[in-house]
Formats: C-alpha cells, sequence, structure tokens
C-alpha cells in the first residue's frame, strides 16, 4: 500500500494518512511502528508531552524503512515555549528519536493566556532555517491564532493540526487553513469518546462498499483533503485504516456524513485549555 501525500506549502509533502501514537508506551509504539510500515505506513506522529519518543524512533530504525522515507512530526508542549526554549525542545526531542531531523515540528497548544506563541513561532522559523524541522507547523490552534502569526512572523504555518472529525467538523477553521495554504490535519479523527462508530448513517454507506464506518470516516477526510492520524496497536485495525483508498465517496455520501455534525466537544476549546 502506497499512501497518497498532500503538497506543504513549504514544497514538501504530508502522507495523508499516518499513525497516532498517544497513549502508546516505547515499547508498544516500537512494536506498532515495525506493524505499520510492513502495512505501508510512512508518517508517524509524536510529541514530547506523549513520553515516547524514544520508541518512535527505535521503531523508525527496526523497521529497516530508509529514514527518509519516514514523515516523521513531533510536537512541543508549553514547556518549551517563550525565549528560546524550543531551541533546547526539539535538541531533546531529536535525542530522544534519535534523529538529525523531525520532518514536521509543531507547537502542541497556543496557549493564549501566556501570550508566547508567537515568540516561540518566530524560533520554530529558526529551526527551519537551521534544517531540523523541514517543515513547521502548529497544533489546536484557532483561526485568530493563526491571523496573529500570519501578521506577525513571517513563515505561514504548513500545518493546523487539530481535533477534527464529522462530529467535530471545524469547518470555519478548515476555511481558514485552505484561504491561507495550511493543511488541515485531524487528530481523533474517528471521533474517539462520542457515537460516531455507531452510526446507522455510516454503516448504510460502508455496506454500498463493503467497508467498516471507520473506513468511510477516514475516506471522509480523504474527501475534504484532510490529513488523518488515526491511533491504532493491533495489526487488523492499522490494516483497516489504510485500506482507504480503493473506493470514493459520492458527493451525497459526503454531505449525508457532513450532516452528522455536533459541534464543537466541551473540553478541548484552546483558549482555555492545553499544555
Amino acid at each position: 500500500m502506497t499512501v497518497p501525500s498532500l503538497p506543504l506549502n513549504n514544497g514538501t509533502s504530508i502522507p495523508q494518512i499516518g499513525l497516532g501514537t498517544w497513549p502508546l508506551n516505547d515499547k508498544d509504539v516500537e512494536r506498532t511502528i515495525v506493524t505499520a510500515t510492513e502495512l505501508g505506513y510512512r508518517h508517524v506522529d509524536t510529541a514530547a508531552k506523549y513520553g515516547n519518543e524514544a520508541g518512535v524512533g527505535a521503531g523508525v530504525r527496526a523497521s529497516g524503512i530508509p529514514r527518509e522515507e519516514f514523515f516523521v512530526t513531533t510536537k512541543l508542549d508549553g514547556t518549551y515555549q517563550g525565549d528560546d526554549r524550543a531551541v533546547a525542545g526539539l535538541d531533546g526531542s531529536l535525542k530522544r528519536l534519535g534523529l538529525d531531523y523531525v520532518d514536521l515540528l509543531l507547537i502542541h497548544w497556543p496557549l493564549p493566556a501566556r501570550d508566547q506563541y508567537v515568540s516561540t513561532w518566530k524560533t520554530f522559523e529558526r529551526l527551519l532555517a537551521a534544517g531540523k524541522a523541514r517543515a513547521i507547523g502548529v497544533s489546536n490552534f484557532k483561526p485568530a491564532h493563526l491571523e496573529r502569526l500570519r501578521t506577525e512572523a513571517d513563515v505561514v504555518p504548513a500545518v493546523n493540526q487539530i481535533q477534527l472529525n464529522p462530529r467535530v467538523p471545524r469547518t470555519e477553521h478548515r476555511e481558514y487553513d485552505a484561504t491561507h495554504g495550511i493543511v488541515t490535519e485531524s487528530w481523533s479523527p474517528l471521533g474517539a469518546g462520542n457515537d460516531l462508530l455507531a452510526s446507522p448513517v455510516l454503516a448504510r454507506i460502508g455496506a454500498q462498499y463493503g467497508k467498516t464506518s471507520g473506513q468511510v470516516v477516514l475516506r471522509w477526510h480523504v474527501e475534504h483533503g484532510l490529513v488523518a492520524i488515526p491511533k491504532s496497536a493491533t495489526h487488523a485495525r492499522l490494516a483497516e485504516n489504510l485500506d482507504v483508498f480503493d473506493f470514493a465517496l459520492s458527493p451525497d455520501d459526503v454531505l449525508a456524513i457532513d450532516a452528522l455534525s455536533v459541534g464543537a466537544a466541551p473540553g478541548v476549546d484552546s483558549d482555555r485549555t492545553g499544555h
């Protein structure tokens, strides 16, 4: 299986389906990455806060796949916001990963009450110029946060990784990102914590294509030009999550899935939460 990639605004590209690694520990994530690469995964998402970067790096090496074929993302949390803390933050991540660079470096949360994400972003710009990250972006940023970066900094984020699924579609965020050349990446793409996959609408659509409800949802992400990073540690589910490129939803299917929206889930408002 070869996963299609989407172009980023700096000339690099990102595989459209990746492997989410929270909350796997070092041992489990190493084993999962080896299994995932055998199935065709090349995109792995981690974070300093996850505590599994060493396992991610070990999995990359154990896979036997050349480093340049991987797309590795990590994120720096609030510990590394302000001054030049992101420099030491990324150095620590690279040491744990055992890598010379990451393909994508993200600010994990904006933490606007601290008012340090713009200065942190300017440090990210320097890390990009130094080659320690091939692309830089953000996570859990709202349009207002992104607009500050657009007006006060030089580099437009390549990616905005946000909670996004048919129940929580983040339409305003997606529209802003698309307007400014930012790829939207979905965490919790299958709606963990809500009843999304139990929807009879998804079951009905899946039956038409011989696909599961989860595969229909991941195809919905693909149809909308999103990147998705579902989380799994089992061979069967890893294979299922990747098997979404041999069918296409009809426009009516997409509209029916769009109609499953219930708005933003409570507890993930990045003006008031984060780490």
